[in-house]
């Protein structure tokens, strides 16, 4: 098994896809109005609007912002990266700190209100953790 993507549910799709591509700095392949993906090496982020839900049931269209998961992506430089996306996040729920387990870490929402975190490994294991 291999996990190949993430797809979160939008009520505004295009302010959803545009706050991605200016956050981690990819473009989206629009497949329909509804549907959008941007694609990185290990990843894939799909960003469907809730009318797409409706094509597995009709009762399915009440999902965004629960703020029971959160995306983690690893940065090169988690301070540089609050200065580049701290006007554009919806909510900054963290300013960049260093955590017990030893990564520097910025948690914020997007216009969904689910939660993003950049992190940069600082400590010796944390380093050699993820290199």
């Amino acid at each position: 098994m291999k996990l190949t993507s993430l797809r979160l549910i939008s009520k505004d799709i295009k302010a959803a896809v545009e706050f991605y591509e200016q956050a981690i700095g990819l473009s989206a392949r629009w497949y329909t109005e509804d549907f959008a993906e941007l694609s990185a090496d290990s990843i894939t982020i799909a960003i469907g609007s809730t009318r797409t839900m409706k094509m597995f049931s009709e009762g399915l269209t009440d999902f965004a912002g629960t703020k029971s998961i959160i995306i983690e992506f690893l940065v090169k430089n988690v301070d540089e990266e609050y200065e580049r996306i701290k006007n554009i996040a919806s909510e900054i729920i963290q300013e960049p700190t260093t955590m017990p387990w030893g990564n520097r870490s910025l948690l914020f929402c997007d216009p969904d209100g689910n939660m993003i975190n950049f992190f940069t490994p600082v400590s010796d294991e944390a380093v050699k953790k993820f290199s």
